[in-house]
């Protein structure tokens, strides 16, 4: 599975901002950007990423996920400390 893969089908499935995704050997990161976020819990975020994907870890496809999730806004600063540093 490659990691753009994963990308097109979370862009399909959920009104997201922007996603990237890394990683190989069925361990992924993903990183989303939604204003949706700003309303739900962690937990409900992370499930909102998880249920698009569910069929690849029934088939091992991916074995490992992290998960970040953030609004536009914390995107922008979160950007902007990674600059910084």
């Amino acid at each position: 599975m490659e990691p753009k893969q994963i990308e097109e089908m979370l862009k399909n499935a959920l009104e997201l901002d922007e996603v990237y995704v890394q990683g190989e050997n069925s361990h992924y990161g993903v990183i989303a950007v939604s204003d949706a976020f700003a309303s739900l819990s962690k937990v409900k975020q992370q499930q909102m990423i998880y249920a698009p994907l569910t069929e690849l870890f029934a088939t091992n496809a991916i074995h490992a996920l992290t998960i970040k999730t953030f609004t536009t806004e914390q995107w922008k600063r979160e950007r902007l400390l990674n600059m910084a540093g």
